[in-house]
């Protein structure tokens, strides 16, 4: 009886853990309210990668699907905010958004890593990918 309580207690955990696992997002709206505490102060756990768009931007929909299936490619290592500039003016007046889209990666409550333009996906890949090593 003791082995299948190990047992018991050992799956309980590993089923909480893939739990937290898929409640995790992946993926947040952020506007000029939320960013400090959405960006800045949530990259300090975990890297954040700052997607500028608008709607009307052709480039900007062109890259953010491939933004979004890496986001959940890598669940848990970084999290996507999209930010709309039309609707976060003074977010991406600090930040220097003259350009979209503009995707930004923050680390420890600062741009760690930038670029500008619908750029391939494989070049999105390896910006990732040494971004968070």
């Amino acid at each position: 009886m003791d082995e299948l309580e190990k047992i018991r207690k050992r799956k309980m955990g590993e089923l909480i853990r893939k739990s937290e696992e898929d409640k995790m997002e992946t993926e947040i709206e952020v506007n000029d309210n939320s960013f400090n505490e959405m960006v800045v102060e949530q990259s300090k756990k975990v890297p954040i990668v700052v997607d500028f768009w608008a709607t009307w931007c052709m480039p900007c929909l062109m890259l953010s699907p491939a933004l979004e299936r890496f986001a959940e490619e890598y669940k848990g290592k970084f999290i996507l905010a999209k930010v709309n500039v039309d609707e976060a003016r003074t977010a991406a007046q600090k930040y220097g958004i003259m350009s979209i889209p503009n995707v930004k990666m923050f680390k420890d409550g600062k741009v760690a890593d930038e670029f500008i333009g619908a750029i391939p996906e494989s070049q999105v890949k390896e910006w990732l990918d040494k971004n968070l090593e």
